[in-house]
């Protein structure tokens, strides 16, 4: 187990920097105008950026009237018996049910965990890992789909929300069995 968390303390300090440097530096090799190609995306993504405009206010608008309705609590409450079965701790509940919709009101989740509990709690590490581990599925489906005009989502919201349930709860047991 020390193992383990040696391998990835040791990895996560190159993986940055190495991504940084290597991937000009592979462009480079490839003789692909690095430069160029990364103002021509800058343009694009400034174009982007206009165009999802609307669909992230619309989004952050819902998601605030969410949370001040009272509605997040009321769900927490309720749901907060059942997670407890699964040996779920309940204090993760808000950003199980955040993540999903908002990446500013999952960190202002986990820096209120930090705040509560102490950097080095479980309860954080569990919802730091279901940070980075989920994807603000309902946000990307608004800008995203919203910016290239696609109406109908088929098949995407079940299959964003299905990985990020996997994802949550399997950072719960990772954190356990990592950290105990």
């Amino acid at each position: 187990m020390e193992t383990i968390r040696t391998i990835i303390d040791i990895v996560s300090v190159f993986v940055l920097p190495l991504l940084i440097v290597g991937f000009p530096i592979y462009g480079l090799i490839k003789k692909v105008p690095v430069y160029e190609e990364f103002v021509e995306g800058a343009k694009g993504g400034f174009t982007v950026a206009v165009t999802i405009i609307p669909y992230l206010v619309a989004i952050l608008f819902a998601i605030g009237m969410f949370r001040a309705s009272g509605a997040l609590e009321f769900m927490i409450e309720g749901m907060r018996p059942a997670f407890s079965l699964f040996g779920i701790p309940p204090e993760v509940l808000p950003m199980m049910i955040i993540r999903p919709l908002t990446g500013s009101g999952s960190v202002a989740v986990v820096m209120d965990m930090i705040q509560q509990f102490g950097e080095d709690s479980i309860l954080v590490k569990m919802v730091a890992t279901m940070f980075g581990s989920t994807e603000t599925t309902f946000y990307v489906i608004a800008v995203y789909f919203g910016a290239v005009n696609v109406k109908k989502t088929r098949h995407a919201v079940p299959a964003g929300l299905i990985a990020d349930a996997v994802a949550l709860i399997l950072a719960v047991f990772v954190v356990r069995w990592l950290f105990g």
